[in-house]
C-alpha cells in the first residue's frame, strides 16, 4: 500500500477518481476527491467526493440511497488519478442510469465489446421475447429437463477434450458449457451477482482456513 501523502492533487486540491463496478468492471462515473473526501471514503468504505459545482463534500448515496461500497482504491503510475472499485447499491448516475457513460460516440465495425452481463441479458431476452429460430428460445421452450440434459452433455464434452489434452477443443467445449450454464441460471432465476457473492464468500473462507493451518 502506498502512502496517500504521495498522491498528487491538482492546484485546486483535487484528484480524479474513476469509479468502476467491481463485478461487471463497467465504468460508473468520473468524480473528484480532495484529501478530506478520500480520508472519509477510506474510513467509511463508501465513496465520498468533492462537488465542484456545490463546493462541498458529497457522500454518494446519502440522499438517494445509492451508496457505493468500496472494494479497493488504486493510484495510477503518476499518482495523480485513482480507480475506485465499488459494489453499488443502485444507479451511479443522477439521471437514474446504472452508469453515467451511456452515450455511444463510436463503435468499430470489426471489433465488438463482450461482457458476461451482456450475454446474460441477451439470453434473458430470448426467454422473455421469444425469437423464432433461436436455439436459446428453443431451450427455454423445452424447459428445465432439456437444459439440464445439455449441461450434462457439455460437461462430458469438456472432460473428453481435457483428457485428450487438446487445449483449443477444451476452450471450445468450456465456452459451450458456460453458455448452457448461463441458460440454466436464467431459467433458475440466478444472477451473475449471486455467483460472484458465493465465490467471494468462499475466497474469504479459504483465506481463513489457510491462516489457521499456518498458525498450527
Amino acid at each position: 500500500m502506498i502512502d496517500i501523502s504521495t498522491l498528487k492533487f491538482d492546484e485546486k486540491g483535487l484528484i480524479p477518481a474513476i469509479v468502476v463496478d467491481a463485478v461487471s468492471k463497467r465504468v460508473l462515473t468520473l468524480a473528484y476527491m480532495n484529501k478530506e473526501s478520500l480520508a472519509i471514503s477510506m474510513e467509511k468504505e463508501l465513496t465520498c467526493f468533492w462537488s465542484r459545482s456545490r463546493e462541498q463534500l458529497w457522500l454518494k448515496g446519502e440522499t438517494s440511497g445509492n451508496y457505493q461500497h468500496i472494494v479497493s482504491i488504486t493510484a495510477d503510475c503518476d499518482s495523480d488519478a485513482l480507480v475506485v472499485m465499488v459494489e453499488p447499491d443502485g444507479p451511479a448516475c443522477h439521471k437514474g442510469t446504472f452508469s453515467c457513460f451511456e452515450k455511444p460516440v463510436y463503435q468499430s465495425e470489426d471489433r465488438h465489446e463482450f461482457s458476461y452481463e451482456g450475454l446474460m441479458e441477451l439470453i434473458k431476452g430470448r426467454k422473455t421475447d421469444k425469437k423464432e429460430g433461436s436455439y436459446t428460445t428453443y431451450l427455454f421452450e423445452k424447459g428445465l429437463d432439456k437444459i439440464l440434459k445439455k449441461v450434462g452433455e457439455e460437461s462430458t464434452e469438456v472432460i473428453i477434450a481435457a483428457k485428450s489434452e487438446d487445449k483449443a477443443e477444451t476452450i471450445y467445449e468450456i465456452a459451450d458449457l458456460a453458455y448452457h450454464v448461463m441458460v440454466l441460471m436464467i431459467q433458475a432465476g440466478i444472477s451473475l451477482e449471486d455467483i460472484h457473492k458465493e465465490l467471494a464468500s468462499r475466497h474469504v473462507i479459504d483465506h481463513k482456513v489457510k491462516q489457521e493451518k499456518m498458525t498450527k
